[in-house]
């Protein structure tokens, strides 16, 4: 298992450092390029609710990344040090009432273009999971 550790700053330009840590990462994974562009995707989704809906873009707080990886699946931890969020109180962007609101895809639009998700969120902080697999 190969791990690499990141942690950013809450600014949105920090984003770029981790898609160069995922770039590489995966030169040696070899995801397929559309299934890494959507993982990427996926990841930038997770970084910006990090940074803007968790931390509040506070320079005084930190979003904390993990990419780990063997020959089957590619892993993702993001965490941020925000207040949290209840997951399922979150509307579904996919109903007739909310396809015009500006915000609210991120969760369905994470969910939608990995194999797998997982959301774990206290008052200390959300932590988001994103997996690839190689089929």
């Amino acid at each position: 298992m190969k791990k690499s550790e990141l942690v950013l700053n809450s600014t949105r330009s920090e984003i770029r450092k981790f898609e160069e840590l995922l770039e590489k990462a995966n030169q040696e994974f070899g995801l397929v390029l559309e299934k890494f562009i959507n993982f990427q995707i996926a990841c930038s989704e997770a970084l910006i609710n990090s940074i803007v809906h968790g931390n509040k873009e506070d320079i005084n707080k930190k979003v904390y990344t993990r990419l780990e990886y063997d020959d089957l699946t590619l892993t993702v931890l993001i965490r941020d040090e925000g207040g949290g969020f209840d997951i399922s109180l979150l509307p579904d962007p996919t109903l007739k009432e909310n396809l015009l609101k500006e915000s609210g895809r991120g969760i369905y639009i994470m969910k939608s273009l990995v194999d797998e998700f997982h959301c774990n969120s206290t008052e200390k902080g959300t932590e988001f999971i994103l997996i690839a697999k190689k089929k």
